[in-house]
């Protein structure tokens, strides 16, 4: 498995966070900040960071399911951690409806949508694709 720039998948990211039922629509266009996980030439996992100023806005990780307890979300997740930092950010947040006990293993936490940055809040992720039930969490990036 390698791990690559997104920018030249995009086709093969939406049909992966559409099977996951991921916000695609939104998508940024040039998918700067995203990178994926390759294996026998196939898209297998996803992730990618909005940047907001000084934050950062974790979005669509998502592994095929038939590659899942093989480390792929922690490689993505550990690389998206370096791209956050050479990017000076200093917090990470994120929307999810479904995967809260994975992401507190990985050092995020619970908070409520008042504590999210405006900047992020103004996120189209914030604003209108997830919703309002969905937990919001941060992670402090060191």
């Amino acid at each position: 498995m390698i791990i690559d720039q997104a920018k030249t998948y995009r086709d093969k990211i939406i049909e992966l966070l559409a099977a996951e039922k991921l916000p695609v629509d939104d998508l940024p266009e040039t998918l700067d900040n995203f990178i994926v996980a390759i294996q026998d030439g196939e898209v297998i996992g996803i992730g990618g960071v909005e940047v907001y100023a000084k934050y950062g806005l974790l979005r669509s990780l998502a592994v095929h399911p038939e590659h899942r307890k093989a480390g792929i979300a922690t490689k993505l997740l550990a690389r998206l951690d370096h791209i956050s930092k050479q990017k000076g950010l200093s917090e990470l947040y994120l929307l999810t409806e479904t995967a809260a006990a994975y992401f507190e293993q990985k050092n995020y936490s619970k908070i409520i949508r008042d504590e999210v940055p405006a900047e992020v809040q103004c996120s189209s992720e914030f604003s209108h694709v997830c919703p309002v039930s969905a937990i919001v969490m941060k992670k402090i990036i060191s």
